[in-house]
């Protein structure tokens, strides 16, 4: 008789494949653990998925087809040779072209890399399009670089990758440390090499066949998929109007999840950077928080020489074990900065303090404690890899558009984006249902990705 899959031998699968990997892998792990066990309502009714073993589903989806790892060698402004390490994880291709981001930053390594792939495997797939999942990147910081440098480092590292990706093979896109101008540089050196004008990256300046509002996708994302979740949680239309929100983070994704959530009325009154956490009760100040991080690029405690009624805590003020940000009362909250920035201690002021909703919009933000906690509670709890798919979205719709030589207007594309998430949204919130965990957005959107994944691996066979 064939093994059916339960919480005990999903636990000993998780165990061994830990004893298996190195330390670095933690977070890998954390994403893996939480996927496999919100599958067991699947595997409890469906026969086809609880015998997966014969397919060998759950280890194909979690080992990925290949780890690509190399040496980047550039040239800095004082003409002395650099070394960095670039990667790309191409991690499942069942359902499409491998698709994920490129992340250029000190803490990039082989694990993060992994726990980013297989996330955006399900995330991918929830969105609809033919896609699969990947992640790159390099421990290269663009930070303190001149413009040559970044250029210079950007030529050799696609002087490797070129070798990996295709229009029809992985098509890399933005993360961390990779906007317009990395993008740029990196589509300039793979035209170089190939004498290719093609769609193998996407985020790229329109000038390159870009999409429109690519950068606001993410954070413009988080915010239609919120309200989905509250309309059909809530049965309300208004649901952020006039309403208070913590926002972590000063990158796109936090810049323009303020942006949404202040054109529907709402009242984002934070943000945070690296160097600590800023809180403005009245409201944060939009066009000078874009005018200190995107143009400047100066650490948000600037804000407070204009806004001398604001206020800005250092990181080294922060609680212990926590997060200055969770800690103002809000009715919801939006973790957009970096993964495991909302922990336990953080859950538990959140509660305390009366939130309604905490809507993921960085990649794993909140710790597994923090997330057992929340769905533990009455707070609405939207997963990272439905509610931050915006990006990924209109990076599909930019492939589209490359592929058909067209260009779609901002509205054109906003509007795509908004029923995508919306339909996203939708798909989560039933899929839960069908399989007993009514209102559990983590276990509804990681049946819903998987069941299309692994539907796609059985059919194609090995």
């Amino acid at each position: 008789m064939m093994k059916r899959i339960t919480t005990v031998n999903a636990k000993e699968e998780i165990a061994k494949l830990r004893n298996e990997q190195c330390a670095e892998d933690d977070v890998f792990f954390q994403a893996m653990e939480e996927v496999l066990l919100s599958l067991l309502p699947l595997f409890k009714s469906d026969e086809v998925y609880a015998k997966s073993a014969k397919n060998a589903i759950i280890r194909r989806l979690i080992t990925p087809d290949r780890v690509i790892k190399f040496k980047v060698a550039w040239l800095d402004d004082k003409n002395e040779i650099q070394v960095n390490t670039g990667y790309r994880v191409q991690f499942n291709n069942a359902l499409g072209p491998y698709k994920g981001g490129l992340r250029f930053h000190p803490t990039v390594n082989e694990g993060i890399l992994k726990f980013l792939g297989f996330e955006q495997i399900l995330k991918n797939a929830l969105t609809g399009l033919p896609i699969g999942g990947a992640k790159g990147g390099s421990d290269f910081d663009p930070k303190g670089k001149s413009d040559f440098e970044v250029m210079k480092f950007c030529s050799a590292f696609m002087k490797e990758l070129h070798k990996y990706i295709g229009p029809r093979i992985d098509v890399p896109a933005g993360d961390i440390g990779v906007g317009a101008r990395e993008i740029g540089y990196l589509f300039g050196q793979y035209k170089s090499i190939t004498s290719s004008f093609e769609g193998i990256l996407t985020g790229k300046p329109p000038f390159f066949g870009g999409s429109q509002m690519r950068t606001e996708a993410t954070g413009y994302g988080v915010i239609y998929f919120t309200r989905k979740m509250l309309e059909l949680e809530r049965r309300e239309d208004e649901c952020l109007k006039d309403q208070v929100c913590t926002v972590s983070g000063a990158g796109n994704v936090a810049l323009h999840a303020i942006e949404k959530l202040q054109h529907f009325g709402a009242i984002p009154v934070s943000c945070s950077d690296s160097g600590g956490t800023l809180y403005d009760s009245r409201g944060v100040d939009l066009e000078l928080l874009k005018d200190l991080k995107l143009k400047k690029r100066v650490s948000l405690k600037e804000y407070i020489k204009v806004h001398t009624d604001a206020e800005f805590t250092p990181v080294a003020d922060y609680p212990k074990d926590g997060h200055a940000v969770w800690h103002i009362p809000c009715f919801a909250a939006f973790p957009c900065a970096t993964q495991n920035e909302l922990t336990a201690i953080d859950a538990k002021k959140l509660i305390k303090n009366g939130c309604k909703c905490i809507s993921e919009g960085a990649n794993m933000p909140s710790t597994a404690e923090a997330v057992r906690l929340i769905l533990k509670s009455d707070i609405y709890f939207a997963p990272a890899k439905a509610a931050n798919a915006g990006g990924v979205v209109v990076s599909g719709f930019e492939m589209s558009q490359n592929a058909a030589m067209q260009k779609w207007t901002f509205d054109e594309v906003e509007t795509k984006l908004k029923a995508t998430m919306e339909e996203i949204c939708i798909n989560v919130s039933e899929t839960a249902k069908e399989y007993g965990v009514e209102g559990n957005y983590v276990d509804g959107a990681n049946i819903a990705g998987f069941k299309r994944v692994a539907d796609a691996m059985i059919a194609e066979g090995i």
